[in-house]
């Protein structure tokens, strides 16, 4: 097959989402789990605007400066999975907004369009809480006092996509079991909807600082 014929294809497959996932590095662990995040550098993820505004530090990825959007690319720069369990230990600082979005693909500026949002906030002024999923089933601050979330403390982060069927735990509790219903529309969000899909970590404004460590994810059959 000549070669701009093979490329003509793989552009078509891209563009109609068909392509297959890739496998990130390094390899599983014995039971599955995926190291997205090295502790010591950005290996792997693509900051959007402001390049300045995510940094490693004390082997944390450190949201600072927003806003800005930093993707997980992988190894060969086209990430993707559809069905998995997400998990990562983050920290925000007060005030601070942020948020980890999953079916999401790069763009270069602007809030993600593609995917569902995973928010992070437990003293902004943002009603939208940590552990909701934003604009969909959003969690109110009684919530998380009720947990309790504290800034400058860090806290489990576990979010599991199977089919339609989303769930996001707080240190182990359950805020989120939300099933996608067909024909989903949300007018406000049109790109939130399941399909597949990568990471990404947010940076909402100048004054949100949040810090995220042991990000990794299990692909699920």
């Amino acid at each position: 097959m000549r070669k701009w014929m093979w490329l003509a294809i793989v552009s078509l497959l891209m563009v109609g989402g068909c392509h297959t996932a890739e496998t990130p590095a390094p390899d599983p662990d014995s039971i599955g789990w995926i190291n997205l995040f090295d502790g010591q550098s950005l290996a792997g993820w693509k900051v959007n605007e402001k390049p300045d505004s995510f940094v490693v530090a004390d082997g944390a990825i450190v949201a600072k400066n927003g806003p800005s959007h930093l993707f997980y690319v992988g190894p060969t720069g086209d990430a993707y999975f559809k069905d998995f369990e997400f998990a990562a230990d983050v920290m925000a600082e007060p005030h601070a907004n942020s948020g980890i979005y999953f079916h999401t693909k790069y763009q270069d500026t602007g809030w993600p369009y593609s995917g569902y949002e995973c928010q992070v906030n437990n003293t902004h002024s943002d009603w939208r809480k940590t552990g909701g999923l934003y604009g969909v089933q959003d969690i109110r601050q009684e919530t998380i006092q009720e947990i309790p979330l504290k800034d400058n403390e860090w806290f489990h982060y576990y979010v599991k996509v199977q089919d339609k069927h989303i769930i996001i735990k707080i240190n182990g509790r359950t805020l989120i079991d939300y099933v996608e219903p067909e024909n989903v529309n949300y007018p406000q969000f049109p790109g939130r909807k399941i399909g597949g899909g990568t990471f990404a970590l947010q940076g909402h404004d100048p004054d949100s600082v949040t810090h995220y460590k042991n990000i990794k994810v299990r692909p699920l059959p």
